[in-house]
């Protein structure tokens, strides 16, 4: 935009040049010919009250020796031409030329003539004149003067450079308040559009200087910061509102759950029994969707904060915590790791909590007799995990939605979760400045893939925060591409 404005003044700049010198470039050029063609005019008319004897008796007299020194002095031809156009006497470099026989026209026919008007740099015709000479109200001759050119040219061509030297010093001047005004009036709208992406990223407490420019973009910005403000402060009691509320309310059902647990003790109907049963998984269900809610707001105030993490350490910790639960429901659980320590650079938790999500899911979905794979390595100046599972798979269009909070796929309504495991997921890799990525794999299950950046620059030694771990979540569905 700046170039565009700079451009523009500079258009107008080049067109208001054009319009003032052009007509001036002419009138130099005119004044300059005119100059010359009056002083030619008055020798010719000189020459000519000395020309009638010449004429009459058919004697140079005088006007011979005139000639001959004005060619001399200025070098500039001259000849006295009869009626019949017959010369009668000419300086030594008389020479006829273009204009000649047009102004000796107009002269034999009693009128004073001149060409051209104006001379040109690229021209290269003399400036002649013709005047008649008159005995009595009778034309006897004319006189008759080519005057060379170059002088003319060489002093408007130097007018002219100037004009041009002058229409570049303003060019140049105008370019350079173009710069400044432009940035002046920019300035307010570059720093608007690098706050917005500050605020995308994620720095939510990034505000524009709104003491720069125009006062209408000086308004827009003080706008701007009050919406910033606003959006903010929604965001932040949001946040507050659902971890308060996940948190409080943990207390009475925690409660509830102890009341209903005794109150099964003096259950002895079977059939009570199971419904005492179904009533303490749904307060079990709702305990783990409050700790979801808590674990989401959490990770989403989470904004600026990075740890540097052993990948490879936290993977091998999380596949021995999902063991247990494996074996238990028949699937195989291994781990593909690299040799040695892989360091990425996330927010606290990040790796912890998405491989919990991931290795749920997959687990969860493999059935008895499936595989589940944990593999971690070096990638695009990263770190790469993937979560390969043997299960039922998903369709793109569930793909795209799985990320939703509280999505869950039509035939899994039944299946334990709350529906907000991958959404933890998508917000944690999303602060770390990650992916998370989901593909079909071959022949049957899915591929959930992390991406995370290296710490820069990456030491050998075991960094601080690579103990640091996350609660274990309770998802329900493969991910799909985010960040």
């Amino acid at each position: 935009m700046r170039r565009r404005l700079v451009i523009s003044y500079l258009l107008l700049m080049v067109l208001v040049l054009l319009a003032l010198e052009t007509p001036l470039a002419a009138t130099l050029a005119s004044r300059e010919t005119e100059r010359v063609r009056a002083d030619r005019l008055a020798d010719a008319t000189r020459f000519a009250s000395l020309a009638g004897p010449a004429l009459r008796g058919g004697a140079p007299g005088p006007l011979g020796g005139e000639l001959a020194s004005y060619d001399e002095l200025y070098g500039i031809g001259a000849a006295v031409v009869d009626r019949d156009r017959r010369t009668a006497v000419s300086s030594r470099d008389w020479r006829p030329g273009p204009g000649t026989e047009a102004a000796l026209d107009y002269a034999l026919s009693g009128q004073q003539f001149s060409v051209p008007d104006s001379v040109w740099p690229w021209g290269d015709d003399p400036v002649v004149v013709a005047v008649p000479i008159n005995d009595g109200g009778e034309v006897l001759g004319a006189v008759v003067i080519a005057t060379p050119a170059d002088g003319i040219r060489r002093r408007v061509t130097a007018w002219w450079l100037l004009l041009a030297a002058i229409g570049i010093v303003a060019v140049l001047a105008c370019v350079l308040t173009a710069f400044g005004l432009a940035g002046w009036v920019l300035r307010p709208v570059t720093e608007l559009d690098a706050v917005t992406h500050e605020i995308a990223e994620g720095d939510r407490g990034a505000r524009v200087q709104h003491r720069l420019g125009p006062p209408e973009l000086r308004r827009l910005a003080a706008s701007f910061n009050n919406m910033a403000d606003v959006v903010s402060d929604v965001m932040d009691r949001q946040r507050a509102f659902v971890a308060h509320a996940s948190h409080q309310l943990r207390n009475p059902l925690t409660a509830l759950r102890l009341r209903v647990e005794e109150l099964g003790l003096s259950l002895t109907d079977p059939q009570g029994r199971a419904e005492h049963q179904l009533a303490l998984e749904e307060t079990d269900r709702l305990a783990r969707l409050l700790d979801a809610l808590l674990t989401l707001a959490r990770a989403e105030r989470e904004e600026n904060q990075r740890v540097t993490v052993d990948a490879a350490e936290v993977a091998a910790s999380r596949v021995a915590a999902w063991q247990p639960l494996a074996r238990h429901r028949s699937v195989s659980l291994r781990l593909a790791s690299v040799a040695g320590p892989a360091y990425a650079r996330t927010v606290p938790t990040a790796i912890d909590q998405a491989l919990d999500a991931l290795i749920d899911n997959a687990v969860k979905f493999s059935g008895a007799g499936g595989e589940v794979t944990v593999t971690v390595r070096p990638a695009d100046g990263g770190i790469a995990l993937e979560v390969r599972d043997t299960g039922p798979g998903m369709t793109l269009d569930q793909l795209d939605r799985a990320t939703e909070r509280f999505w869950r796929a039509p035939e899994v309504q039944n299946v334990d979760g709350a529906g907000l495991g991958l959404t933890i997921v998508a917000v944690l890799v999303d602060a770390s400045d990650g992916r998370l990525t989901m593909r079909l794999a071959e022949p049957r299950g899915l591929v959930a893939g992390l991406w995370f950046p290296a710490p820069v620059p990456a030491g050998p030694a075991a960094p601080a925060g690579t103990a640091v771990r996350g609660p274990a979540v309770s998802p329900d569905g493969p991910a799909v591409s985010a960040r």
